[in-house]
């Protein structure tokens, strides 16, 4: 390992690329601490720590929402806008054909990513001040003249439009997803706090439970990185080909199925929209009508029952694994690729048999990984009910953010690192 790190030192670009990256995340967490102008705080922590939803949005803002920060939404109004594409991308025919065209057409789509991201931020901080005001009855953000209400939005819309550029800029450098990096940092720099708070509320009654909550945390690290890491491997066979006056003898490889293809993607598009349906009644509570003023109200009591919250939060995350993973994996074409490079899968005929194939190991193997993202998304709601300690320390969702995007990163290091070692070699 530490001969890793120096030679990751010694890498002058790489060296570099790390430091730009710990640059732009630095600039976030300085971000994280810049209030929205004429906002006060004071009395914000406590309506965090009676509603569930807005803790997980202050939790992936890096206490952002906490600080009432121009950061407040984090980077949840983009990846919102990337969920809106992808499900217009699979019905809008246009769209579709405009990703089939490859990179050119893929920065098309990020491009109206982009663009849809501003509505979506504009709205989801219109309906968060909104919330926040109610919820606070007043005490949080006084009675705001539309010229202050106006300057809040414009600046949190500036924050959001900044953090989506600082990861997209991440992204480039190839050491990490840049939206996936600034979450983590959001978590990392939540933790001290986490173990704080929850030390100050803990007697000497309670040392076994902390001492359960350790356990619970290394076992959830060893579960994370073992069905990460867990695949199946398909046989692949390619046959024996003429390539003019040579042949190429037979090649015996695998196609490996991951367990948890679609990775934290599933629970961060599950916050995102769960913390929809509550911040759209916002605007319905005084209606005139009496019915839609109901209708609202129980949507807000509703979406706060930690019950209901959790059992929509778990099925979600299921629903999302699985639909992250039809959109990135696609058997048909898998099979066709295949079929033209002369390889088959034993016993299997090329073609649609093996896209059916192909996609009935693939839909049995993502059970087990939907399932158990599930259970970690639910995990600290569970364990804050049954020990009443409000902690996030030692959350599910938290650890299964880290764990997946250190692994990430350090693969791309590592791959950058042996691509590097290649060049020496042929120096």
């Amino acid at each position: 390992m530490f001969e890793r790190i120096s030679q990751l030192w010694r890498a002058k670009d790489l060296r570099k690329t790390l430091l730009f990256v710990l640059l732009m995340l630095l600039i976030f967490r300085i971000m994280a601490h810049i209030p929205v102008p004429g906002i006060d705080p004071t009395g914000l922590k406590q309506v965090l720590q009676g509603n569930p939803l807005l803790g997980l949005l202050n939790l992936f803002s890096g206490g952002g929402l906490q600080n009432f920060s121009i950061v407040m939404l984090g980077v949840g109004p983009y990846i919102t806008a990337s969920i809106i594409m992808q499900l217009l991308t699979m019905i809008v025919p246009k769209l579709e054909a405009m990703q089939k065209e490859g990179e050119q057409g893929q920065h098309r789509i990020n491009q109206y990513t982009r663009y849809l991201t501003v509505p979506m931020t504009v709205l989801n901080a219109f309906g968060t001040l909104t919330f926040l005001k109610q919820q606070g009855a007043g005490n949080i953000l006084g009675n705001l003249s539309p010229f202050q209400l106006v300057t809040a939005m414009l600046s949190i819309l500036g924050g959001t439009m900044l953090l989506m550029w600082i990861g997209e800029l991440i992204n480039e450098k190839k050491v990490g997803n840049g939206i996936s990096l600034l979450i983590f940092a959001g978590i990392v720099a939540q933790l001290p706090q986490s173990v704080q708070q929850t030390l100050s509320v803990v007697d000497a009654t309670q040392i076994f439970t902390i001492a359960a909550f350790l356990v619970i945390g290394i076992v959830t690290i060893a579960g994370v990185v073992f069905v990460t890491e867990g695949q199946r491997n398909i046989p692949v066979t390619y046959a024996k080909r003429i390539m003019g006056q040579q042949s190429a003898g037979s090649v015996n490889t695998h196609l490996p199925l991951r367990v948890n293809q679609a990775g934290v993607i599933p629970i961060i598009f599950a916050v995102s929209i769960i913390l929809v349906p509550p911040l759209i009644a916002q605007f319905f509570t005084n209606s005139n009508i009496a019915w839609v003023a109901n209708l609202a109200t129980w949507i807000n009591t509703t979406f706060q029952n930690q019950t209901f919250y959790g059992v929509a939060y778990f099925v979600l995350v299921v629903a999302f694994t699985y639909f992250y993973t039809a959109v990135v994996f696609q058997p048909n074409n898998i099979a066709e690729n295949l079929q033209k490079q002369g390889g088959f899968i034993p016993g299997i005929r090329p073609g649609p048999p093996t896209a059916q194939y192909l996609s009935f190991v693939s839909n049995r193997i993502i059970l087990g990984g939907a399932l158990f993202l599930g259970v970690i998304a639910v995990l600290p709601t569970v364990m804050q009910s049954a020990t009443n300690i409000q902690s996030l320390a030692i959350g599910g969702t938290s650890l299964l953010i880290v764990v997946s995007v250190v692994l990430e990163s350090v693969k791309q290091i590592q791959a950058q690192l042996v691509m590097r070692d290649y060049e020496a070699f042929y120096k």
